[in-house]
């Protein structure tokens, strides 16, 4: 029995590979940023699965102070995680900038599974064997560093391209500097269907159930603990090369040296 944390697992992919997990006897544990949502997803998957080990934790991914409390509040609940599944991301958003004025694609889909992992870095490590999923996309796009910051307004669709792909960049570097811990960033496949991307595209090309059956398979499969630093793009069901920038040592030293200088500035 291993224990999953699923980010994002109230609606779509998420909540559908927890509900996969759990029916094979894993201790989960759901994130949602609404509690009656969170507490209904509870019953309901403990019901279908026959699984009464599944937990929940409440946090707004745009706000880093309700980051760092789920961190706080998982830490004393577990002693250790087995698999994080990164999988929260926004598209669309009514809302364009949070309350620091960051991009919501870039707070929710970059940094804040930089943060959250980071955060629970000490309870993966007292796993036997840990492993990282990263959900990343097909639509990666060269990061603005002003448009990371918040000082440049781009379309949704550059943001969330953009923000995918500094979620990529930053997955092969955390895997360099983790060794221990199976990291991987993937692609469940383009315009799955899902709420998030009819609401953005009004169409959708495969059923979700093909980005959970992958995201499964990366989680527990024994074959695939040796592919850390990796991004496996679905669409093409293979390891496949990511955007040139996620191999640029320049672009990603100054990517992740800029997310550092923002996160000092608005977490600390």
């Amino acid at each position: 029995m291993k224990t999953i944390l699923i980010t994002g697992s109230t609606d779509g992919v998420g909540k559908l590979t927890a509900i996969k997990l759990a029916e094979s006897g894993h201790q989960i544990l759901l994130h949602g940023r609404n509690f009656e949502k969170l507490q209904n997803t509870i019953s309901e998957i403990k019901e279908k699965t026959n699984n009464d080990k599944v937990y929940g934790f409440v946090s707004d991914l745009s706000d880093f102070n309700s980051i760092k409390q789920m961190i706080v509040d998982i830490s004393n609940k577990f002693s250790s995680i087995d698999v994080l599944i990164n999988n929260a991301g926004v598209f669309k958003s009514p809302v364009t900038q949070n309350s620091d004025n960051l991009d919501m694609r870039f707070t929710v889909n970059y940094f804040a599974p930089y943060i959250l992992t980071n955060g629970l870095l000490k309870i993966l490590k007292n796993s036997n064997s840990s492993r990282i999923l990263n959900l990343s996309t097909a639509a990666q796009s060269t990061v603005s560093i002003e448009a990371l910051k918040g000082n440049e307004i781009i379309s949704s669709n550059i943001a969330y391209a953009q923000s995918k792909l500094a979620l990529t960049m930053w997955s092969f570097v955390f895997a360099k500097v983790n060794p221990s811990i199976t990291t991987i960033a993937v692609n469940p496949g383009s315009l799955l269907n899902t709420n998030m991307v009819k609401e953005a595209y009004g169409q959708y090309w495969s059923s979700a159930d093909k980005g959970v059956a992958i995201l499964y398979e990366l989680a527990l499969s024994g074959m695939y603990k040796e592919s850390t630093g990796k991004y496996f793009d679905n669409d093409n069901g293979i390891f496949s090369k990511a955007h040139n920038d996620a191999y640029n040592e320049e672009k990603i030293n100054q990517l992740i040296t800029e997310t550092d200088k923002i996160l000092n500035e608005y977490l600390f």
